[in-house]
């Protein structure tokens, strides 16, 4: 980042919720200019990993994972730059890079939806044709968040192929 920091984490925190706000209602380009603002007033890896979500949002997958490692120098310990990376490579069609993004992800210990890298996993190994591997993270997936249907999906059509 070329600008100072000016370290006001308050006006940080509004300029990432009016973001998430835009985000949400479908602006992201305005969303991501919020972004950068918010990061601008106090850098925050949360304010990084959203920025990258946006910039994927948009097809930019190398400024998306460019934002996710900026996330995780701010806090390594924080497990949703590491998926999305490994999802954004996934997209790049490099899903060897992307295993372990994905398994540090699964090791962070801050982080919710670990149903996700589970997913991607599961993705991963089935697109490799280790079926077995990928029903593994599937079902992990499926019981981390049993309402996470894309995993639920994944797991029975695989099901279905083997039977």
């Amino acid at each position: 980042m070329n600008k100072k920091t000016q370290h006001d984490p308050e006006t940080a925190k509004k300029f990432f919720e009016q973001a998430f706000d835009l985000q949400t209602a479908g602006q992201i380009d305005r969303a991501a200019y919020f972004y950068r603002r918010s990061i601008e007033f106090f850098p925050t890896c949360k304010a990084h990993t959203f920025l990258g979500w946006v910039y994927s949002l948009k097809g930019l997958y190398e400024d998306a994972i460019e934002e996710c490692r900026q996330a995780i120098k701010l806090n390594p310990r924080f497990g949703n730059p590491y998926n999305d990376i490994g999802a954004y490579l996934i997209r790049l069609k490099r899903i060897n890079e992307a295993v372990p993004w994905l398994k540090k992800a699964l090791n962070a210990p801050e982080y919710e939806n670990y149903c996700y890298p589970y997913h991607n996993l599961g993705y991963i190994y089935e697109k490799k044709g280790n079926w077995h591997l990928a029903l593994k993270y599937y079902h992990n997936a499926v019981e981390e968040n049993r309402n996470y249907k894309p995993a639920r999906t994944a797991l029975d059509r695989l099901l279905g192929k083997l039977n």
